[in-house]
């Protein structure tokens, strides 16, 4: 089996984790100001959150540089249109409301995070 459990450096763990659970409607299981793991309600690492410049990690050592140039976080949900609720109660910056991607024949919109991250959310099902 293989799976991918990303991390991302951010600027505030905690206003991070929050934003994150509340747009995905997932929890944190870590806590603490460094460090957060996110997983879904069934106990699914789906992320994690790392704070700048914390454990001498090689590449989260430099806050400067633009985080996320060449990554999508791509995340296919079950529940798109709760989703886009969501970001828009969190008055999240939006990229791209929902649209039938042509390409995958599946809704989606795209946004930023707090820390400028680019993220698409896919609906699960071709419906």
């Amino acid at each position: 089996m293989i799976k991918t459990e990303p991390i991302l450096a951010v600027k505030d763990v905690n206003k991070s984790s929050s934003w994150y659970q509340k747009l995905l409607n997932c929890k944190g299981i870590h806590g603490g100001t460094s460090f957060e793991v996110l997983t879904d309600m069934d106990g699914n690492q789906i992320l994690s959150l790392h704070k700048w410049d914390e454990h001498g990690h090689p590449t989260l050592t430099n806050a400067k540089i633009k985080p996320g140039h060449g990554l999508i976080l791509y995340f296919r949900v079950d529940n798109l249109d709760r989703l886009w609720q969501n970001a828009k109660d969190l008055k999240a910056f939006i990229e791209e409301e929902p649209h039938l991607n042509k390409n995958s024949g599946r809704m989606e919109f795209s946004l930023r995070d707090l820390d400028d991250y680019y993220i698409s959310i896919c609906a699960d099902n071709t419906d």
